[in-house]
């Protein structure tokens, strides 16, 4: 079942969202990660994933984001964070 996780990082910059995709993601999307949505938002950066399973984010968060903390340059402190699994999914 599809996973979605939402990231929200008060006081966020897109300077900041460039420096970790550019080390989380340096050859685009992960196995597992279907769409990534993201943008300045009101009072910081939004951060919006869907990935294939809850296991794949899992895998991700544990093999490839934490032991690359801290990215120079990248978002500081941990993101407001809110994950669902995926009820509905439709596409134009």
């Amino acid at each position: 079942m599809s996973y979605l996780q939402v990231h929200f990082w008060p006081g966020g910059t897109e300077e900041q969202y460039q420096a970790m995709i550019k080390v989380l993601h340096p050859e685009g999307l992960p196995k597992g990660q279907r769409a990534h949505i993201s943008g300045p938002a009101d009072g910081g950066y939004l951060i919006s994933v869907l990935w294939d399973s809850k296991e794949q984010s899992e895998a991700f968060m544990q093999n490839t984001l934490v032991p690359a903390l801290p990215v120079k340059g990248g978002f500081a402190g941990n993101p407001e964070e809110h994950v669902a699994q995926v009820a509905h999914y439709d596409t134009i």
